[in-house]
């Protein structure tokens, strides 16, 4: 019986926006591997991690895009990930190696993560190696000179999509909070950080990295504005540690 030499897979975070903040190891990878595969909407052709690397992937790359549907069908949504990874299986099976390169962190909210789980299941004897990336939000924290956590403080992460629900259901043993694509429910997420006396605390990035970078230091104006997709909050009970 014939066994499969796999190629590699490497999953690949970006970063946040400036290509000076990709690993090196990363970099490394993006020039030798003869695949690489990225994530867009089935509503364009873009690619805003292959935008991020593009300073660093060689001329004649191999670049292939995978269209993701922007759906709450969970179904639809599963399919679409299965289907992927078999895409990024068939060329491994070849024994080539390929990237998939994602924003951010590769395991932080990352497209890579839900296509990753269907690879090691269809694919169990493929070697993976996962290289992480700066998260948007670690980025604007050192854009605004700001400590997420300090001492025995605890940071909860949240994605604000559906508003800030879940920082009212948890947020009696959060000290700080990041709440990621605050956008869409960005009015909510307000309201939830004034309820939980965090709003004095608070900062808004948006496009954090990129050439139109906005740093909202009174929250409350997104409220009134329908803030971008990139935009992430950063909020804080009152630190013992805090200067006065």
């Amino acid at each position: 019986m014939n066994t499969i030499q796999y190629g590699t897979l490497y999953g690949i975070g970006v970063g946040p926006g400036d290509p000076d903040l990709i690993p090196l190891k990363s970099v490394r990878i993006i020039n030798r591997v003869e695949v690489i595969f990225a994530a867009s909407s089935t509503k364009n052709e873009h690619s805003q991690a292959v935008t991020i690397a593009a300073p660093h992937i060689p001329e004649n790359s191999d670049v292939r895009l995978l269209p993701f549907p922007m759906t709450k069908n969970q179904a639809e949504k599963e399919a679409c990930w299965q289907a992927h990874a078999r895409t990024i299986i068939a060329e491994l099976e070849t024994g080539r190696d390929v990237a998939f390169l994602t924003l951010g962190d590769s395991l932080t909210y990352a497209t890579y993560g839900y296509v990753l789980k269907y690879v090691l299941a269809l694919a169990p004897d493929a070697p993976v190696v996962t290289i992480p990336g700066i998260t948007a939000y670690q980025a604007a924290a050192a854009r605004v000179n700001r400590p997420l956590v300090e001492g025995e403080e605890s940071l909860l992460v949240l994605s604000g999509v559906e508003g800030g629900h879940r920082l009212r259901q948890l947020s009696e043993t959060v000290d700080n909070v990041v709440f990621m694509k605050a956008y869409r429910n960005a009015g909510d997420i307000i309201d939830a950080l004034k309820e939980k006396h965090m709003i004095e605390n608070s900062v808004a990035v948006a496009n954090c990295c990129l050439a139109n970078e906005e740093v909202i230091e009174d929250v409350n104006t997104l409220k009134q504005r329908k803030p971008g997709y990139w935009t992430l909050v950063l909020a804080k009970k009152k630190s013992t540690h805090e200067a006065s």
